[in-house]
């Protein structure tokens, strides 16, 4: 019904384009940071440069600091503002479904057989490869900062890119996001991540951020 009327690749670059992200002259910001994981608490302080590599101090774990650095470098690169055509230049998006959960579209060209579904002008499913493996992202909320959107409940799930089978347990992400600076930056204030352990428990671990200020 009227499906051949549907441009994905129109729908799928508005959708795009109503991410949220920092304007392009973003100098990074610093503040504390804290990791909860069961009983244990770890608190430091970081900071972001405009390279996007974090860094962490006071925190003598490795580990830990590796998992809070990468927080804070997952978050950044998807705030960074990267044109459209520069990215999906070589991409057809053709109708898969157009259903209550929205319009899932699939792509040809040169990230072939990459999935995406949009609802709301929101992409609320992602499913692509990177880095040899394939990523499959659900979104059930979204904050409207009035300059775009940003998930704020999602869950994450890595799929072999051979057997497409499951390879990896379910992440379940809550995000939390303040505004700082006049310019309307919203940053990262805190993310709980829950899954199942090897014994079928639920766990859950929290970064907090917090006393957060822009560089100049």
């Amino acid at each position: 019904m009227g499906n051949l009327k549907i441009n994905c690749k129109g729908i799928f670059k508005k959708a795009y384009e109503n991410r949220y992200t920092w304007q392009n002259d973003f100098h990074g910001y610093q503040g504390k940071c804290s990791f909860f994981k069961n009983d244990n608490i770890h608190e430091g302080e970081f900071v972001l440069g405009k390279d996007f590599k974090p860094i962490i101090q006071n925190i003598e774990d490795e580990k830990v600091v590796k998992s809070i650095a990468s927080q804070l470098f997952e978050v950044c690169i998807h705030r960074l503002k990267r044109e459209f055509e520069s990215v999906h230049s070589e991409n057809n998006f053709n109708l898969l479904e157009n259903s209550e959960s929205g319009i899932e579209m699939i792509v040809s060209g040169k990230n072939q057989g990459d999935k995406y579904r949009v609802k709301n002008n929101c992409i609320n499913m992602v499913y692509r490869k990177i880095h040899g493996t394939i990523i499959e992202i659900f979104v059930e909320e979204f904050l409207d900062t009035g300059t775009g959107s940003l998930s704020k409940k999602y869950s994450s799930q890595q799929i072999d890119p051979d057997t497409l089978e499951i390879n990896s347990q379910k992440l379940k992400y809550e995000d939390e996001f303040i505004n700082i600076g006049e310019h309307n930056y919203w940053i990262l204030n805190s993310r709980t991540i829950k899954y199942l352990n090897l014994n079928q428990e639920e766990e859950t671990q929290k970064f907090v951020f917090d006393d957060l200020c822009l560089l100049n």
